[in-house]
């Protein structure tokens, strides 16, 4: 990438000898099975050790064809999904074009007209627009007569993606780029890339080729926070190359030169300077979404592209209220959902959830499903109305470590379309399939051990109240990002008291604890959405419990700072409590 961006976190120990670390931060290297050289390596920021991104098929004839394309003054355009992943991606390509004085079409579909991926309508009306070239970002990969319809009127498609390539044969693209293409090795660290960091990849050959040409081209280092947004929010395996692009991304953030990306962050939280994962997937990540999920993307790319910061503001305000709607519907869907998984429960052993009403909203049922996840433990699959008569679509997602992309492509005879992942996945069928598919996937996932299939109950260490301190928070950073492959530490904690809870509109709870060991000891914990929560003791019952029966309690947790009015203290976010 020629970059000297090697920079260590501020706060790492200077080696990694066991006696640097927090006792806990080390029993938690230890769990891993983590050697001192597995541990530099999981904390390295040194980009010079990230593998070469551009070493995928198709790269080089995709740089060529690009560069002679800005030589000649053709039109390009990239055309992006509606997600997070797609939108990311976007931008990203847009700066980088902008960079070398380059004017790009940005097109994304309607989740609600176009719907996922790239078609022959999108071709024609590209070609009509005089384009040349589409490049795609985050699809394409399953867009077989897409690629068709290009190749007949001689418009040269390239598709960047990181989804499975699902079909019986690839499509006749210009060019594919993607780790996951068949004939790409299957053990190469790229397959984790998110589609972000597949359109990155593509900027990082088309910039050295260039340079290789004699050209100056400036550094594109900035634009690794995009694809920190990108592959945090579309949940990509933090391998340790993934790890190192999310680290130098999120570091740039608070004194980004981007207004979009400003625009998420209050200047207190700039002025911290350090950026924890959670802020991009629980709110960056939803805010960009909703627009993609209630009507049209267009407003939470043009936030990511504008180069005014009043622009931005007007944009991100957008972006605001679809959000807030978008949580009142969610809502809405998820407890009839629920009500409905409920009303079906005779006792026997809950497999799949499996769930379907006309009038649910479409762009929330992913999140419904992974929600119903979170209440039942199980895989669970949102079913609503298309736009098609007759036809219903749906989101899946998986629970433990069952591949629930391959559950599905057992049934795929019943589906229109179908594609995912291993984690998630979306499909469309005819409605009268669903009894069947219900039957049939009821009984594919019952063939696993319900250990592969379920949500385990798990923790990460035990450790006692008087090993939470300031040291523990300051180091627990030094693991970041987190994410999927790579979560949070998951505590588990007894010796304490509960001396006070608080209940905050009437779903949250507040607690106070003291340690039985040291009453001095005194923490503080959150817990949203708690009261209603599938199968939880209510904070009054865990109270008289101990007070009355002297039963000692169970905390699991993750940790976190609180800021609050210029002060910040250690909470506990509190997962759940047990007698």
């Amino acid at each position: 990438m020629q970059t000297t961006h090697t920079t260590q976190h501020k706060n790492a120990p200077q080696t990694a000898g066991q006696s640097k670390f927090h006792p806990v931060i080390q029993r938690i290297f230890d769990k891993r099975e983590m050697s001192p050289s597995d541990i530099k390596e999981f904390l390295s920021w040194d980009l010079k050790d990230l593998p070469d991104l551009t070493d995928m098929k198709d790269m080089d004839k995709a740089s060529k064809r690009i560069i002679e394309a800005m030589a000649n003054n053709e039109k390009i355009a990239i055309y992006g999904d509606y997600d997070v992943d797609g939108t990311t991606s976007c931008a990203l390509l847009y700066h980088f074009f902008k960079m070398l004085g380059t004017e790009v079409g940005l097109i994304q579909p309607s989740r609600f007209i176009e719907g996922y991926g790239i078609h022959p309508p999108q071709i024609e009306k590209g070609h009509e627009n005089g384009y040349k070239i589409m490049i795609t970002v985050d699809c394409g990969i399953t867009n077989n007569e897409a690629a068709d319809k290009a190749k007949e009127l001689g418009l040269d498609l390239i598709i960047t993606d990181h989804h499975k390539d699902a079909r019986d044969e690839m499509p006749d693209a210009f060019a594919i780029i993607n780790p996951n293409r068949r004939d790409e090795p299957a053990d190469s660290p790229r397959v984790s890339l998110a589609g972000v960091t597949v359109g990155f990849a593509l900027a990082v050959k088309i910039r050295q080729d260039l340079i290789d040409s004699g050209r100056e081209v400036a550094s594109i280092y900035p634009l690794l926070q995009f694809a920190a947004i990108g592959t945090i929010c579309d949940l990509a395996a933090l391998n340790p190359m993934n790890l190192k692009i999310v680290r130098h991304g999120l570091k740039q953030v608070p004194t980004t030169k981007y207004p979009g990306i400003r625009a998420f962050f209050t200047p207190e939280e700039r002025k911290r300077g350090f950026v924890p994962a959670e802020k991009l997937g629980f709110n960056i990540g939803p805010l960009i979404n909703s627009k993609g999920r209630l009507d049209h993307p267009e407003k939470a790319l043009n936030l990511l592209i504008t180069d005014d910061d009043q622009k931005a503001f007007e944009f991100y305000s957008h972006l605001e209220i679809s959000n807030k709607e978008r949580k009142f519907i969610q809502a809405e869907v998820f407890n009839s959902a629920r009500d409905q998984v409920l009303k079906t429960m005779d006792g026997s052993e809950h497999t799949v959830t499996i769930v379907y009403a006309p009038e649910w909203h479409e762009g929330v049922i992913g999140i419904v499903a992974s929600k119903l996840v979170d209440a039942f433990k199980v895989p669970a699959i949102v079913f609503t109305d298309s736009g098609e008569k007759g036809i219903i679509k749906a989101s899946a997602r998986s629970a433990g470590g069952l591949n629930l992309f391959d559950c599905l492509k057992e049934n795929e005879e019943l589906f229109i379309k179908f594609g995912g992942h291993h984690a998630a996945a979306g499909l469309s069928m005819v409605k009268e399939n669903l009894d069947a598919f219900k039957k049939n996937m009821q009984a594919t996932v019952s063939s696993f051990p319900a250990i592969q299939r379920t949500v385990q109950s798990y923790y990460d260490l035990e450790i006692t109240p008087e090993e939470v301190n300031p040291r523990l928070l300051k180091e627990l950073e030094l693991l970041e990002p987190y994410g999927m492959g790579n979560q949070k530490p998951i505590f588990k904690m007894k010796g304490f008291r509960l001396d006070s809870y608080d209940l905050l509109k009437d779903i949250h709870v507040r607690w106070n604890f003291s340690s039985i060991k040291d009453p001095s000891v005194r923490l503080k914990g959150i817990s949203f959405n708690y009261i209603g929560k599938w199968g939880i003791v209510h904070p009054e019952e865990l109270f008289n419990s101990q007070s009355i029966r002297g039963e000692e309690l169970t905390a699991y947790f993750t940790l976190a700072v609180n800021h609050f009015n210029g002060n910040q203290y250690i909470q506990l976010m509190i997962e759940r409590m047990e007698v």
